[in-house]
């Protein structure tokens, strides 16, 4: 029971690191600045977090991304703005994976209905 508790705190830990990235991302008046702020003390309250080895690909893309943001904000070379934009491409694709899964009605099923009569 400790095992899938420790595993949920993590991937809740995650999810709150990826939705602060998110919405300092996507905010209209960016300062990376602030952005690095905001990342580095998510990343110390997730590294407080005890690290459990993930199976899915959303869990394992959620790691990936806390690891990208990390590499980011350490390597001060690079464009404030291709940051931004890898970042923010990253996040959309993250989310898209998450819902991925959901079921999508689909709208006109009568009309492609071809029985060959």
């Amino acid at each position: 029971m400790k095992d899938k508790e420790a595993r949920v705190k993590y991937i809740r830990a995650l999810e709150r690191f990826l939705g602060s990235c998110i919405s300092a991302l996507k905010n209209e008046n960016f300062d990376y600045n602030l952005f690095v702020k905001r990342a580095e003390k998510s990343l110390k309250t997730l590294q407080k977090v005890e690290a459990i080895s993930l199976d899915s690909r959303y869990t394992n893309a959620l790691q990936n991304y806390a690891n990208l943001v990390a590499q980011s904000i350490a390597n001060k070379e690079n464009d404030p703005q291709e940051i931004h934009k890898r970042l923010t491409k990253e996040a959309n694709l993250l989310e898209k994976e998450k819902y991925q899964g959901s079921y999508k009605k689909e709208k006109h099923k009568a009309r492609g209905f071809n029985d060959g009569y």
